[in-house]
């Protein structure tokens, strides 16, 4: 049995008027079609299983649930014998992960924000101290007074030392 889709299906043409020597001239749109081409791609011996079951969506989910439990239980399983056998933490324990509050600082440059505005602030104020985003908060930094300046170091963290 070929695969399905596979038999081009027969044109009904006008009514066929045998003992004609005439050829019957193919269509411009049967000249056209790339039904007619060879497909090497294709395996011509395929057939498609039909005793293979489909599953849906929510079955599929639950198996994968499923999965990860049973893989959990045995991560925890290989866990606590390690810790019977040594008597100490397991080697894994210490890699920071999404649940444990342990992880290492950060590589990356510390992040510097306007103590006006609290976008980012390329710019700090040789005086004060004060960070700023642009030369508009650069002129309102200007004009505060040494308290306020002070201030706004303090809720940032930072020892307010004005010159």
């Amino acid at each position: 049995m070929p695969p399905k889709g596979s038999t081009r299906k027969k044109a009904s043409a006008a009514p066929s008027t045998e003992g004609t020597a005439t050829p019957q001239i193919p269509t411009l749109a049967e000249q056209l079609s790339i039904l007619s081409a060879p497909r090497p791609f294709k395996n011509s011996a395929y057939t498609k299983n039909a005793s293979r079951r489909t599953k849906n969506l929510k079955a599929v989910l639950g198996q994968e649930r499923e999965r990860e439990r049973l893989e959990r239980e045995q991560r925890r399983a290989v866990r606590e014998e390690a810790m019977e056998v040594d008597g100490g933490a397991v080697a894994g324990d210490d890699m920071p992960s999404y649940l444990s509050i342990e992880a290492p600082p950060s590589v990356l440059p510390q992040r510097r924000y306007c103590d006006i505005t609290g976008l980012e602030a390329p710019y700090t104020d040789p005086i004060t101290g004060l960070r700023f985003h642009d030369k508009s908060i650069y002129e309102l930094i200007k004009s505060l007074s040494a308290s306020a300046s002070k201030d706004y170091l303090a809720a940032r963290g930072v020892n307010p030392i004005v010159k």
